[in-house]
């Protein structure tokens, strides 16, 4: 018997519960790398816009590995909780295709498969889910973010509710003839599909094998303590803040439904002495005919992620145990609580999911500060829109989303905004787009990427700068690109004296080189020659500028992320020396003039 078999048999430890936690993650790790390596939409395959994760059978969030934020710390558990409702039969070989945004889902471009785990006794042990974002859904439009959307049936796109799409490990046909002719890339949906079967599959074996390797008792015994290790962690961390209530406001732009915009309050409320964290949504304006509605589950876990990153404590696991201590007030057909069919949920995991994360890590900075963060930059510039048209190479139709370039990472009390975090609700774990991948799969060019100086939010630690790119089709070949951007009004705001981030802008050069500026949700078609300019939100700057490190500051010149006229004026930091000769240095004896005036 090996050493790590004795351990686990071995009555509950600190060690055996840590190392079957290694175990559960090593499952959802197998699981995305399956969806990874064998998924077709480059959505999935390159900018790994999809997510696993292990439920217990209570429908109780166990382990995720490196998923997206937004996609699974509330959802999945209502999700298999109307599996369960519908379904109160579950039998090994079934699994469930389900992304009603009413139902538990984020939206429905978020196609789950839903396995239950099935011992040998027919006995229910687990669910595994994982969650692909779609390259086509079946939308009115070539796009899986219907922002101008006035309601669900405007949107568009197919529906599923729990529905069984395999009963003893075969195929429900009438499910798959129907995406086929509804999803516009039907063999690229088919092989996505192929993809996240395959993930659900091998967690589900990887889990009964373990069942039989350490006995289901031990498994149930470990989630048990594991949800209160939790717990405890997620309690000691929010003792650390002082307690104090506070509301914070925040607001997307005007859109195609909401000409005024949507203004968004959101009360954070800490007792420090209790260990629970309280996040009010309920002071919010109704759903709006427009496609930013947030789902529960994104309305839910964008509460979450902005408490998670203002605690500044990784130690603390996202599971079921630590969701314990948070309580989150939401309202029935509020534009950021529970949706009403049939209004429309088509971006709820990106731009009013930010609006609602952002306000709550600020909120936390207001009242602790030394945690929190500044705000997020804004997101779903044209860089990150969805392409569409017929390949001139191939004359086969493509959709997908891409990104090509989003930065838009928030200062913190500790560092600078992370560069490529793309948004709140996935944390960095999207990546950006190969320009070479790219132009391979898609009938495009890339003429720009880069970063414009001056657009961070300053801070004693900045947030990040915004992003430049410019692409177009290739010859032969017309282009759409429908995007659905937010922060061209409203900036990302700063916190405790940090400055807002730049804003998001669009453009479109037209066959004589000049530019038009585009509207921050569009449609815009580009015949060969001509290119779309996106430009992305920077992200919010926390603390105030005068107070950062002056090697920082030059850091910055010396990279051109700043200028050096920017270092004077805002960071109150002189620079001697020419970019051309390489010889930025600190003026000190001006610097601190400067300082010292105030």
């Amino acid at each position: 018997m090996s050493m790590i078999t004795k351990t686990l048999e071995a009555p509950a430890t600190g060690v055996r519960m840590a190392i079957i936690s290694n175990r559960m993650e090593g499952i959802a790790r197998k699981m995305q790398n399956t969806l990874f390596r064998t998924a077709r939409s480059g959505v999935l395959n390159t900018a790994h816009d999809f997510s696993c994760v292990i439920l217990t059978a209570d429908c109780q969030l166990l382990a995720t590995a490196e998923s997206l934020p937004i996609h699974t710390l509330i959802g999945p558990d209502l999700m298999c909780q109307y599996v369960k409702k519908y379904h109160p039969v579950l039998k090994a070989g079934d699994c469930y295709l389900h992304n009603s945004p009413y139902e538990g889902d984020s939206h429905a471009a978020d196609h789950c498969l839903i396995v239950p785990v099935v011992d040998d006794a027919g006995i229910t042990r687990f669910f595994v889910l994982a969650k692909a974002h779609q390259a086509d859904c079946g939308n009115s439009q070539p796009t899986t973010y219907m922002g101008g959307a006035r309601d669900v049936f405007e949107e568009g796109a197919l529906i599923f509710s729990a529905a069984k799409i395999q009963s003893g490990y075969e195929d429900n046909q009438d499910l798959i003839r129907m995406c086929r002719s509804r999803i516009r890339v039907p063999e690229q949906w088919w092989g996505d599909y192929l993809a996240t079967l395959g993930a659900v599959r091998i967690g589900e074996r990887e889990l009964l094998a373990l069942g039989k390797e350490i006995g289901w008792q031990a498994l149930d015994d470990y989630a048990d303590s594991w949800f209160q290790y939790s717990e405890d962690k997620m309690a000691q961390a929010i003792s650390r803040l002082p307690s104090g209530k506070v509301t914070v406001h925040s607001g997307h732009d005007p859109f195609p439904g909401v000409p005024d915009g949507i203004p968004v309050n959101v009360t954070v409320e800490v007792d420090a002495a209790a260990g629970r964290i309280t996040v009010d949504l309920t002071d919010n304006i109704d759903c709006q005919p427009s496609g930013l509605n947030l789902s529960e589950g994104c309305a839910r876990t964008a509460a979450m992620i902005g408490i998670y990153n203002g605690l500044i404590d990784h130690s603390v696991p996202p599971n079921a145990g630590s969701f314990r201590r948070v309580d989150i007030k939401l309202r029935e057909n509020c534009v950021v609580g529970i949706p009403s069919h049939p209004h429309s949920c088509s971006v709820a995991t990106t731009n009013l999911a930010d609006r609602v994360s952002t306000p709550v890590q600020r909120a936390i900075a207001e009242i602790a500060p030394g945690f929190g963060m500044a705000e997020t930059g804004p997101i779903m510039p044209p860089a990150m829109g969805v392409i569409s048209g017929k390949d001139p190479r191939t004359g086969e139709s493509f959709v997908n989303q891409i990104f090509l370039g989003v930065t838009g990472g928030a200062g913190t009390p500790v560092t600078d905004g992370f560069l490529t975090i793309i948004h709140c609700g996935n944390a960095g774990l999207c990546r950006q787009d190969s320009i070479e991948v790219d132009e391979l799969h898609h009938p495009l060019f890339v003429a720009d990427r880069r970063l414009l100086a001056d657009t961070e939010g300053a801070g004693t630690y900045r947030g990040a700068p915004s992003m430049r790119a410019e692409f177009g089709p290739i010859e032969g070949c017309t282009m759409k690109v429908i995007y659905t951007a937010d922060g061209t009004i409203n900036p990302a705001v700063g916190a405790l004296g940090g400055g807002s981030g730049g804003l998001s802008d669009a453009f479109k050069r037209e066959l004589d080189g000049s530019l038009t500026r585009l509207p921050g949700c569009y449609g815009v078609e580009l015949k060969p020659g001509e290119t779309v300019v996106s430009v992305s939100a920077g992200g919010g700057g926390y603390g105030e500028p005068r107070q950062r490190k002056a090697e920082s500051v030059l850091a910055d010149v010396r990279e051109g992320w700043i200028s050096p006229e920017r270092a004077r004026e805002v960071y109150s930091l002189a620079v001697s020396g020419t970019a051309e000769d390489d010889t930025f240095a600190i003026d000190a004896a001006a610097t601190a003039a400067l300082r010292a005036g105030g």
